[in-house]
């Protein structure tokens, strides 16, 4: 059987018939609908407000979030200690290199080098950005800095 919107059927348990009350006592909900005896909350109207006044100390009470969270994803980061270990004297290291590897999870958020551990043979290290200490690690040791920087306007 094809999937087409005439055929499409709710998900089985969820849809629930409603509950009609007031039906009389053989019903289950008779005489008071629910809503037991007396008080504010078995007049009509009578739930709204209570809940506001509960809401707003809930909201008081809550823990404030501190600083900006940005929506922008972060880059894959490494280290050039695992640079050292991962690959050989004059090797190519960017983003596809890396992840082949196993070394970072996608290429697709950009890649940033960080300057933690030493560096002793030369690299060609492409990246979109470089710690400072990187950097000059890298130079330091022979290698050579290609960054994938994008224009701004």
């Amino acid at each position: 059987m094809t999937l087409s919107l005439h055929t499409l059927q709710a998900a089985r348990g969820s849809r629930h018939r409603r509950r009609r009350l007031g039906r009389g006592n053989a019903s289950g909900t008779g005489t008071y609908s629910g809503r037991g005896l007396k008080g504010q909350r078995s007049r009509s109207g009578g739930k709204k407000k209570l809940k506001r006044k509960g809401f707003k100390v809930l909201l008081q009470q809550k823990q404030k979030l501190g600083g900006f969270r940005s929506l922008k994803p972060k880059k894959a980061t490494v280290n050039l200690s695992q640079l050292e270990t991962a690959f050989e004297a004059n090797a190519v290291v960017d983003a596809l290199g890396l992840s082949r590897r196993g070394l970072i999870r996608t290429t697709k958020t950009g890649l940033k080098i960080l300057g933690d551990g030493q560096l002793t043979k030369p690299l060609i290290v492409v990246a979109d950005s470089f710690s400072e200490s990187a950097k000059q690690a890298i130079l330091k040791a022979g290698g050579k800095v290609q960054g994938k920087f994008k224009q701004r306007r």
